[in-house]
């Protein structure tokens, strides 16, 4: 009689998926944020259709013109910057990431805490 032997991977802890994905995520968001275009997206091009933009001041008539600032537009991390510092957008992408992750490890124990424990039947 052959014996047959389990040929399933070994299982990933949730753990260390959750730290796996969150460090190639940090990767990404710290060395793909360099790449992103500085120009405006579909949402904030179109919102700005019939002005110009001079000195950073909109100029003619569109939507963009009754925009007003958010109220968390001064914060640390607000533009994908640190502080308004455009030459650290790498890094202001690892902070949110990290920050991203660290709400999520949180949720994940809270909920793994709240979750009855099962016991074996045999």
């Amino acid at each position: 009689m052959y014996l047959l032997r389990s040929t399933s991977a070994p299982r990933v802890s949730l753990n260390a998926f959750l730290f796996g994905f969150a460090a190639v995520a940090v990767l990404v968001a710290g060395a793909l944020s360099y790449l992103a275009s500085s120009q405006p997206d579909g949402l904030d091009a179109t919102t700005q259709r019939g002005c110009t933009v001079v000195a950073e001041q909109l100029e003619g008539e569109c939507i963009a013109q009754s925009a007003e600032d958010h109220e968390l537009a001064g914060s640390p991390l607000a533009d994908y910057t640190i502080g308004g510092d455009s030459t650290l957008t790498g890094l202001a992408g690892i902070l949110g990431a990290a920050a991203t992750f660290a709400v999520l490890f949180a949720l994940v124990r809270v909920l793994l805490a709240a979750r009855p424990s099962r016991s074996r039947a045999g």
